[in-house]
């Protein structure tokens, strides 16, 4: 059985991949310069080429085994094996390239390298393909097959299944399930075989590859009891946390001085993110800013003669990581009438002036908080802030309401645009907030700001 010599297995496609790697760099010399291709240099010596292969190939062998191109991933998909090949590939070239240059005694044609570095992949991304194609053939045979027992029975547990039958290439067959308090029922689509005092017995009975433990937190007392049962046994064991009940942003696992440990709330805007967001926030500002000066000016002058001053507005609001800032409006009330404390607008406001009305209707008002944005306060895009007197009450009534405050306000939001903004349901707003947290793109900051345009036109809960 091919699961049985897997190591083998591996290896030989490492070796397949050496000789399509050097088979790529003699085609790259023989199309540059055996094809009839214009040569401004002369032609190298082919062993010239060939002796290059000696520093080629140990780069590939180094790099790929540090990108983990050739350890066994059955859950992996195609497009992340591709990338790890991809990336293999260009550090290859990269430090074949610095190596020439340092030495300075020979240098390659960039011709020759520019179809190197485009055949290699070709090569290596459709070999793979068909290698999954023969080996998802095989499993559907019955061959290269592993076979895994899930432990659980809540949500957890379901998600596994599901997960791992939606992964029809990679042979993992799920034998059933083993649960406490199911027992001659399901688990998803799976049947559950037994409790878990059954364990060592169907070990012992059937073959089992791989034991998955996706307890629920309130099964969390049989973990210590099942490890102990697996002390002696040769089958692979996975555990798949209870993380799914934790409201979560952008988990991952950070190894501190050898011990891994799971962030459960950090930031998702981190490194080239922000870069990229607060970039976008720059340019948006400047030309908003830019583009509404004009507008801003007669609605100023507007709001001077018709009820005097103050011109603006401003708030206390909380932002990222629970700052505080004030957020800029243009005065929409009448200025004796202006709230001290948090009380929420309503339709025909009889504290609105007439031309509060207006700005309010074609959110004008909101012009101003470009220079909170462009200050660093703000986002033009992200979940809208509340006040801050009101955070206290929020944060008791909706669990997880904080998590909104790890990104930056914005001046519109995913939850705006589909209407759940003023005194609407809160907890649909959070829904939403954290769906854009999740999933943030700069493309969806721009499908955000082009449905901002059509709201506003409509004006969505705008009073």
């Amino acid at each position: 059985m091919l699961y049985r010599h897997s190591e083998i297995f591996r290896s030989l496609v490492m070796g397949a991949d050496l000789v399509l790697v050097a088979a790529a760099w003699m085609l790259a010399y023989w199309l540059r310069f055996e094809t009839g291709l214009e040569v401004t240099k002369g032609q190298p010596p082919i062993q010239d080429y060939a002796l290059a292969l000696g520093v080629i190939l140990p780069l590939w062998f180094v790099l790929s085994r540090r990108n983990r191109i050739y350890e066994a991933k059955r859950l992996g998909t195609f497009v992340e094996e591709s990338w790890d090949i991809g990336r293999t590939v260009l550090g290859t070239i990269v430090l074949l390239l610095a190596l020439s240059f340092f030495i300075r005694s020979y240098s390659y044609s960039r011709g020759a390298v520019i179809i190197f570095g485009a055949t290699v992949p070709f090569l290596l991304v459709s070999s793979r393909f068909v290698l999954r194609k023969v080996l998802r053939s095989a499993r559907s045979r019955g061959y290269n097959q592993r076979f895994a027992l899930v432990l659980g029975e809540g949500r957890l547990a379901e998600e596994v299944i599901e997960r791992i039958q939606g992964q029809l290439g990679s042979g993992l067959r799920i034998l059933g399930a083993l649960s406490n308090g199911l027992s001659g029922r399901k688990v998803g689509s799976v049947d559950v075989i037994g409790q878990y005092t059954d364990l060592k017995s169907i070990l012992s009975r059937d073959r089992v590859d791989y034991v998955i433990l996706a307890l629920s937190s309130e099964e969390s007392q049989f973990l210590d009891k099942i490890l102990s049962e697996l002390e002696d046994e040769v089958v692979n064991v996975m555990i798949a946390p209870d993380l799914m009940r934790i409201a979560t942003l952008n988990s991952a696992v950070e190894n501190l001085d050898g011990l891994p440990v799971i962030h459960l709330r950090s930031s998702p805007l981190v490194g080239w993110s922000s870069v990229k967001k607060r970039s976008f926030d720059i340019a948006g500002s400047l030309l908003g800013l830019a583009v509404t000066l004009p507008i801003g000016l007669i609605i100023a002058a507007g709001i001077l003669i018709s009820s005097g001053r103050p011109l603006m507005y401003r708030q206390r609001r909380m932002g990222i990581d629970g700052r505080v800032f004030e957020m800029l409006k243009f005065r929409t009330m009448h200025a004796e009438t202006v709230p001290k404390g948090p009380v929420w607008a309503q339709p025909d406001d009889p504290r609105r002036t007439r031309l509060g009305g207006w700005l309010r209707r074609f959110s004008l008002d909101e012009v101003p908080q470009l220079w909170n944005v462009l200050k660093g306060e703000m986002s033009l895009v992200g979940p809208r802030p509340e006040q801050a007197s009101l955070i206290e009450e929020f944060r008791r009534e909706v669990p997880g309401y904080m998590l909104r405050h790890k990104v930056k306000s914005g001046m519109t939001g995913w939850a705006q645009v589909h209407g759940w903004r003023g005194d609407t349901s809160l907890h649909r707003r959070i829904e939403h907030d954290i769906y854009y947290i999740q999933n943030w793109s700069l493309a969806l900051d721009v499908e955000i700001l082009l449905m901002t345009v059509g709201s506003v036109i409509r004006g969505r809960n705008a009073y």
